[in-house]
C-alpha cells in the first residue's frame, strides 16, 4: 500500500486548498501533510530544501522515492481514488506540455490565488491540515 508524504507551501490558498480536498478524501490515511513553512520543517526533514520545495511540489513515497511537481499531485489523487484522468498528464508527449503548464502555475501561484480567491498568500499559515490524513 502506498503512502505519500507531501511537502507543500501553507501560505498559498490555492494549495491549501488542494490538500484539504486531498485529506478530506484520504479515507485510508495513508497521505502525510507537511508546510514547508513551518519552524521545525528543516529539523525533521533535513533531506527537503525548503527552497526549492517552495519553487515545486515535493512528494515522498513510503519507500523513500522523491517525487516532484505534477508526480506528486498525480500519485496523491490516485492514492485517494479520483481524478483518474489526470494518469493522461504522465503520458510522454503531454507529459512535457503539462510540466510545463505546472512549473508556469507553480511560479505564479500567489498571483493566480489572489484572482481566485481574493488572497495572494497568507501571511502565516492558511490553514492548519492534520500530518496524517484525516
Amino acid at each position: 500500500m502506498t503512502s505519500l508524504t507531501l511537502f507543500y507551501d501553507g501560505r498559498c490558498p490555492l494549495c491549501v486548498a488542494e490538500m484539504r480536498r486531498l485529506a478530506e478524501l484520504d479515507s485510508g490515511a495513508r497521505l502525510i501533510f507537511e508546510d514547508i513553512n513551518h519552524a521545525d520543517f528543516s529539523d525533521r526533514y533535513p533531506h527537503i530544501d525548503p527552497i526549492a520545495a517552495n519553487r515545486i511540489l515535493h512528494g515522498q513515497t513510503n519507500t523513500g522515492e522523491m517525487l516532484y511537481g505534477l508526480d506528486v499531485s498525480c500519485l496523491a489523487w490516485k492514492v485517494v481514488g479520483k481524478h483518474r484522468w489526470m494518469a493522461a498528464l504522465r503520458w510522454p508527449v503531454i507529459r512535457w506540455f503539462a510540466d510545463i503548464g505546472y512549473r508556469c502555475f507553480a511560479r505564479h501561484r500567489y498571483t493566480l490565488s489572489r484572482y481566485l480567491t481574493g488572497q495572494p498568500r497568507c501571511t502565516s499559515h492558511c490553514e492548519n491540515l492534520p500530518r496524517h490524513g484525516k
